[in-house]
């Protein structure tokens, strides 16, 4: 497809290149003092593994252009690149969040990315007068920031991954699994709003968030699977494989689902829902069971009872969403669903 005049190029380079594909753009023609002919004077956006992202990186930038000849980008114009892009993959509170650790960095916005060094990332977390919990959070997104920098070319270093000015306090939470006569519990309440979303949690080790979203089109009964997962690359879009104990809970929301007109598995009648609603329900459950759960706990519950069930350890890896270190593991060996399924039958309450 050939693209608009004056939109740019995108043509692959030569040789045995990690990122072959280059993405330009003419910013103004000169003329060749010895031939006298009009030559093009092009500026580098960028280069890319493949030719969908090179052209993605093109149309971005013709969308909302920045000075690729200086990189004199700041802070700020970096993050809302970024957040632009990442806000569409994340939960409202997850947003909330980020936006946050952001507002609390107004020492950096308004610095250019090119100059900014470790001190600068260091004395902003010091002094943001927040918890430790928060500052985690600002480094984190200081993280994500440079990376997303780094693959557009707009710095040459992540100095974020050298800051260590983040100092934990205090202990970790401690996670609780719901018990055996919980469980049951929530089994015998199925009327009760949202004991099925717990249940679901704890069968198949989403996170509160994941299954908030969660899409009835997602489920596929035929393949006993539910795809879902967010927050990092080894638990975006995983295969989840439905365990028989949980198979009628997941048609019956199914079925709701269609009947509500609603794409979510777990509805609202504005649509999903968010965690602070997630959080209410949770606590009410709490209530009725007499208990003092954490939303996270059914996660743990997953992820404690996979591990005394003997599930294979690649394969809780995969269900859950963990990144896998073993690199002939990780890039040589292929779950199947029958796998994946064959496993989550060994899931047992003890």
């Amino acid at each position: 497809m050939r693209l608009p005049s004056g939109y740019g190029s995108v043509y692959k380079l030569s040789g045995n290149r990690r990122k072959p594909y280059r993405a330009s753009k003419t910013i103004e023609w000169q003329i060749d003092p010895v031939t006298q002919k009009a030559i093009q004077k092009r500026i580098t956006i960028g280069y890319y593994g493949t030719k969908k992202e090179a052209l993605q990186a093109l149309a971005n930038y013709n969308e909302n252009p920045y000075d690729l000849t200086s990189r004199q980008i700041t802070f700020a114009e970096v993050y809302e690149k970024w957040s632009a892009e990442y806000f569409e993959t994340i939960t409202p509170s997850a947003i909330r969040t980020i936006k946050s650790a952001y507002n609390h960095s107004s020492p950096l916005h308004n610095l250019n990315m090119r100059d900014i060094r470790v001190m600068h990332l260091e004395q902003t977390i010091a002094g943001a007068d927040v918890g430790s919990a928060t500052k985690s959070r600002m480094k984190s997104l200081y993280n994500m920031i440079y990376k997303y920098a780094l693959k557009h070319e707009i710095v040459d270093k992540n100095y974020a991954s050298l800051c260590n000015s983040v100092k934990q306090e205090g202990s970790k939470i401690e996670r609780i699994p719901f018990s055996k006569d919980e469980i049951a519990t929530l089994f015998n309440n199925l009327d009760f709003p949202f004991a099925d979303m717990v249940i679901v949690g704890i069968y198949t080790g989403f996170r509160p968030q994941e299954l908030a979203i969660l899409k009835a089109d997602d489920v596929d009964l035929e393949k006993m699977t539910i795809k879902g997962g967010l927050k990092t690359d080894a638990g975006k879009n995983r295969l989840v494989p439905i365990h028989p104990d949980i198979l009628q809970i997941i048609k019956d929301r199914v079925v709701q689902a269609h009947r509500m007109a609603s794409p979510y598995l777990f509805n609202e009648e504005a649509g999903h829902l968010t965690y602070d609603k997630y959080r209410g329900r949770f606590r009410k459950i709490c209530n009725m069971l007499g208990s003092s759960h954490r939303p996270h706990d059914t996660r743990h519950t997953f992820i404690t009872y996979a591990k005394s069930s003997d599930i294979n350890e690649y394969v809780l890896k995969l269900i859950v969403g963990h990144a896998i270190s073993d690199i002939t593991e990780k890039v040589y060996t292929h779950r199947t669903i029958e796998q994946l399924q064959s496993e989550i039958k060994k899931f047992h309450i003890t």
